[in-house]
């Protein structure tokens, strides 16, 4: 059984894939945080900006098996037709895709002016748009059918913190279904084997156990951690991420300071926000 808040389409807004179309799939629960207010001051990781409680979000749910859970990641892809590649060596299989989202849950879509729920069995096909988890309408109704830039089909499993449900099962189903898979984490569990892109964020105060990865992202500054802890540790990029809030100005002065100090770091700025989409 799978926990999810929500599956929706967007961009990705930070870190190496910044700007990228893909699937968010967010997990519920965190080990950090219990994500409810009242314990935020007794938590682990006290900046988090997320709300990961519950699975009452677009396309949230509680899904039984790894399959079904890639089926509602897929159908939120809204590109027409993908060639997944056929694990057994031989030819490729073609799956064709709409742009729909469906699920457990009641994805909020607007149709022209009138804003709808749509259950399973409303296929978010006959709406306009697509509504994220801000609040802003991302229109699909202008997406090809078919995707012929030859762009790869991308998910983001983030939470919350994905790694306590993401599992093999899933990466194999989502993978059969063509996808790219990238896992945005805490670092305090191990992945599993088969993901395409590891990105760690860690937390001041928390054990870290994914120790190498494609990126390492550092929320900054976070009082009881320093960047130098992680100079020796295996990844292909390193970056800082001001910390949002009243001081983000004053911590953005801060990572572009540090990061041409110490050029192997890059900054990392959360380009949703700027952008307004998520």
């Amino acid at each position: 059984m799978y926990s999810v808040k929500e599956i929706f389409y967007t961009l990705q807004g930070e870190g190496a894939q910044t700007g990228r179309a893909a699937v968010f799939c967010r997990f519920a629960g965190c080990n950090l945080w219990s994500g409810r207010e009242e314990d935020r001051a007794a938590a682990v990781c006290r900046f988090c900006d997320t709300d990961f409680v519950g699975t009452a979000g677009q396309s949230g749910g509680k899904f039984a098996s790894a399959e079904e859970l890639a089926e509602a990641i897929a159908a939120c892809w809204p590109l027409g037709k993908a060639t997944a590649p056929d694990v057994s060596g031989g030819l490729s299989v073609e799956l064709s895709q709409v742009p729909k989202c469906e699920g457990p849950g009641a994805p909020s879509v607007v149709a022209g002016s009138e804003k709808t729920t749509a259950g399973p069995s409303t296929p978010v096909a006959a709406a306009t748009s697509a509504q994220d988890d801000s609040g802003f309408n991302v229109d699909v109704s202008g997406l090809s059918k078919v995707d012929d830039s030859g762009g790869q089909k991308f998910v983001v499993c983030t939470g919350g913190e994905p790694l306590l449900q993401l599992d093999v099962a899933l990466i194999e189903a989502l993978h059969a279904r063509g996808f790219e898979i990238a896992v945005e984490t805490n670092g305090t569990c191990a992945a599993p084997a088969g993901l395409d892109w590891v990105c760690v964020s860690p937390k001041a105060g928390a054990d870290l156990k994914q120790t190498s990865g494609d990126e390492l992202k550092l929320v900054f500054p976070q009082q009881g951690i320093e960047p130098e802890q992680f100079a020796g540790l295996s990844f292909r990029y390193f970056f800082l991420q001001p910390m949002d809030g009243p001081d983000r100005e004053r911590n953005t002065e801060l990572a572009v300071h540090y990061c041409l100090e110490h050029t192997r770091w890059r900054v990392s700025l959360q380009t949703h926000k700027l952008l307004g989409i998520a």
